[in-house]
């Protein structure tokens, strides 16, 4: 895929994952009588990277968010030379549905102007510290980074990736919604944060530093971990494959 095609489906997968993840929470998940609340928004984030890596993921990887882009660099599967492309992408993607999204929640009567960014303090949905959005976001990212190094291992079963993937993003949203209102995923942060301003963009620098140190923790985890033993010859008695 040439690097046009490949820019455009991250830009593509995480406008997707920003419209219909942080949509969810402002237009869906406390909509009266009928609001689809914490597990409808953890249950949204998740789908939108199922369905994506089912579409995008054979264009280019479908990683829709800087601290994947960064693990997988760390742990030997993509070049750092394409980082910078696939940044810039996830990022534009962000922020244009960050401003779709702000264009359509502002025709209610009574929208406010949120847009479910990334905070601490006080701005964190549950008033969490500092260092509670710190570490949350650090090890969810890592175990993020295993679960999709660990799924997409060419000795993983074929085609259930994208499954595990949403899946493990679904239980993030799930644990961490109330600390920080999830991010592990600087793109995911940015766009949100640049509509809104004031303390959401303040605070956007943990939702950058946080989630890829975490990534980069979790690609070289894996890199060592997932990593095939040196081959050796049989054993006597060692039974052999088939």
């Amino acid at each position: 895929m040439s690097n046009v095609q490949r820019g455009l489906a991250e830009l593509i997968g995480t406008f997707w994952l920003v419209f219909g993840g942080c949509g969810s929470a402002v237009l869906a998940a406390a909509f009266p009588d009928v609001g689809i609340g914490l597990v409808g928004v953890s249950l949204a984030f998740g789908l939108t990277v199922l369905t994506m890596a089912y579409s995008i993921g054979h264009i280019s990887g479908c990683h829709l968010n800087p601290a994947v882009t960064f693990g997988l660099w760390a742990g030997g599967r993509f070049p750092a030379k394409d980082i910078p492309l696939y940044v810039i992408a996830q990022v534009i993607g962000a922020v244009i549905a960050a401003a779709l999204l702000w264009y359509i929640a502002s025709g209610a009567p009574n929208y406010a102007g949120g847009l479910a960014s990334n905070g601490f303090g006080e701005h964190s949905p549950g008033h969490y510290a500092f260092h509670a959005g710190l570490a949350i976001e650090v090890v969810l990212t890592f175990m993020f980074l295993l679960v999709i190094m660990g799924s997409t291992d060419s000795r993983a079963p074929a085609g259930f990736a994208p499954i595990a993937i949403g899946l493990g993003l679904t239980l993030i949203h799930l644990i961490s919604i109330p600390v920080t209102n999830t991010s592990v995923n600087p793109a995911r942060s940015t766009g949100p944060a640049l509509l809104e301003g004031g303390i959401a963009l303040q605070q956007l620098w943990l939702f950058w530093v946080a989630p890829i140190a975490g990534g980069i923790l979790g690609g070289i985890v894996y890199k060592l971990l997932g990593a095939e033993a040196a081959k050796r010859p049989p054993i006597e008695g060692e039974a052999l494959p088939g």
